[in-house]
């Protein structure tokens, strides 16, 4: 029998997975990175594991029932796998993501119907996409783009959407809905514009990051002195980030604890297309 439990790594909560033993303890248990559920609430034991990069992100995600993996995508790939094998409910791809689509602004929702990433196109949960816009009706509800690394210049981000037709792009999607389809669990992706497609991301914005989704605001420091020129485009990434942190904030409680997950008996009566 599988079960799980919590213990805190030092940075944020660890959900672990594993066979419990007889005289209790766990026998090859899988930490996955993520954040404790409140006091008083029991955590399922089929979780919905939500996806993310930031660490903003996964404590924004967190919440009973959900267990988060955050950091880069590339890194967690076992620990996903280990936790759908586990008996995961479910995959949601959750955070920011850059804009690809002109019109889109900092904060605007999307909803994602499909992902595409190196000319494979991995279609969402129907039904979990359709909770997922009645409860952010303002969300736009279109295809993303998976890639392996930022889409920085404003041409780099309109040659992606002329390619595929992408609104958005991020860098945990593609990984994620590979997953959920090789395990045949349902997969949704639900991501808030951080930078417009109209804007290039100025140098200091991509170093900002170390791998666990802490921010390093030493490098960052660092490339502003190396090329002060590129202070007041950093400036606008802050504003930017303040909106979709807000909006991410505001639409995570939209969604419900179990971030809008179809029930069972629903998705019984609906398999997926």
């Amino acid at each position: 029998m599988f079960a799980l439990q919590r213990k805190w790594n030092g940075t944020c909560f660890e959900t672990v997975y594993g066979a419990e033993q007889k005289g209790g303890g766990f026998k090859n248990a899988i930490p996955l990175r993520g954040r404790s559920s409140q006091k008083g609430h029991t955590v399922s034991d089929r979780p919905i594991i939500a996806v993310t990069c930031l660490s903003f992100e996964a404590q924004v995600a967190a919440g009973p029932g959900v267990s988060v993996l955050c950091g880069t995508a590339q890194r967690y790939v076992d620990k996903l796998e280990a936790a759908v094998e586990a008996g995961g409910s479910g995959i949601i791809s959750i955070g920011i993501a850059g804009g690809l689509a002109p019109g889109l602004a900092p904060g605007d929702w999307v909803v994602a119907s499909g992902v595409i990433a190196d000319g494979v196109r991995i279609p969402t949960d129907s039904r979990w996409s359709q909770k997922l816009l009645s409860a952010l009706p303002t969300a736009v509800h279109a295809d993303i783009s998976g890639v392996d690394a930022p889409v920085v210049a404003e041409a780099d981000k309109r040659a992606l959407h002329q390619a595929n037709g992408t609104v958005a792009c991020d860098m945990e999607s593609h990984i994620a809905a590979r997953i959920a389809a090789r395990h045949g669990v349902p997969f949704a992706a639900c991501r808030v514009i951080i930078d417009p497609a109209e804007r290039t991301l100025p140098p200091a914005a991509l170093v900002g990051m170390r791998s666990d989704g802490r921010p390093d605001a030493f490098a960052v420091i660092r490339s502003v002195l190396r090329q002060p020129r590129q202070t007041f485009a950093l400036l606008r990434v802050v504003a930017d980030l303040r909106a979709a942190r807000s909006a991410l904030s505001d639409g995570r409680r939209r969604l419900g604890s179990n971030l809008s997950f179809p029930g069972h008996a629903e998705m019984q009566l609906n398999p997926s297309a």
